[in-house]
């Protein structure tokens, strides 16, 4: 996938463009239908799929602390590809940007910039300032000046209407099953290992991976879960927990991974961690010895539901490899 991170860097318009907008944060079902479309009638016509995002996500810069984000840019541009979509555009978004008519949109972007032929969009999508560019705005312009436009309805799973919106509250209410019914995939925080307080092999007996956590972007809820880890190109299980340790009384938001049958140095290592299933909440022990006796009966459980999810687990970590 060719990857254009400024307008400017694209030297001339695409050969018989099939184009989709939108933000894709998370990269759901609903995302990977509009991506299914594009890519097929590009192939029809023997043209170029092409996907059009936006960075920071519109939200961030016009409403800051408004959204938390499901993926990174990063993760979005892997999930995108993985789609099968031939040229990814980034336009980087600032309030001027904003100020862009949906008219100057259409025919200095769409048009003269990457030169559409057909556009595919989801039911409910509108940009340009004002959100002036509707769908029926599109198709107008689509008759006017010689491009189609197709709309791909919403998209139902497990009777949950497949969205950004609902993938984010699935995950801030730690219900890891359906936010991955929505997904189509594990949710998954990434880092680089961090070096933390080294308590939990040398006292309480389970070391872990430490990643740093951002209270600005989206934390599922705080606990303990039954977890994937992708280190070094390997999967391994885990118990995962998110939380600030009360035990110690910290107040240090931090993902802390307890890795299975792992004993490696993978300080400033990046991991990617799959959360599969809660298991409970954050709770305060009496000490480190409490403490150590609720992690062992953890570990327990997660390898049991790690044993029963055994060749699901196999194929998603074949998946992960894949992008």
């Amino acid at each position: 996938m060719k990857i254009y991170r400024d307008l400017s860097d694209i030297s001339e318009p695409f050969s018989h463009a099939c184009v989709t907008i939108g933000n894709f944060d998370g990269v759901h079902l609903g995302h990977q239908m509009l991506f299914g479309e594009v890519v097929q009638r590009a192939y029809r016509s023997n043209g170029t799929s092409v996907a059009v995002t936006f960075d920071p996500h519109p939200l961030q810069v016009l409403l800051p602390g408004g959204i938390k984000l499901i993926s990174t840019c990063d993760q979005k541009t892997e999930l995108i590809e993985h789609a099968g979509i031939d040229v990814l555009v980034i336009i980087p978004f600032s309030m001027r940007f904003a100020e862009i008519s949906a008219d100057r949109f259409v025919d200095d972007i769409l048009l003269d910039t990457i030169g559409v032929k057909e556009l595919v969009v989801g039911y409910d999508y509108a940009f340009g300032k004002g959100r002036a560019g509707n769908i029926e705005f599109l198709k107008d312009q689509g008759r006017e000046k010689g491009f189609s436009v197709s709309v791909v309805e919403a998209c139902y799973e497990s009777n949950m209407l497949v969205s950004s919106t609902k993938v984010r509250e699935l995950v801030a209410d730690g219900r890891m099953a359906d936010a991955r019914t929505l997904l189509g995939r594990y949710y998954q925080i990434r880092g680089e290992v961090q070096l933390g307080q080294q308590r939990g092999g040398k006292e309480i007996g389970f070391p872990t991976a430490n990643l740093n956590m951002d209270r600005e972007d989206l934390i599922p809820k705080m606990g303990v879960y039954v977890c994937q880890v992708i280190c070094d190109g390997k999967c391994y299980g885990g118990v995962l927990n998110i939380g600030v340790n009360p035990t110690f009384g910290e107040n240090r938001l931090v993902a802390e991974t307890h890795i299975f049958d792992f004993n490696q140095n993978i300080y400033g290592k990046p991991i990617k961690v799959n959360l599969l299933r809660f298991l409970r909440s954050e709770q305060k022990f009496s000490g480190i010895k409490a403490l150590a006796a609720q992690i062992a009966k953890d570990v327990s459980q997660a390898k049991e539901i790690l044993m029963r999810q055994q060749n699901e687990l196999t194929l998603s970590c074949e998946e992960a490899f894949n992008r």
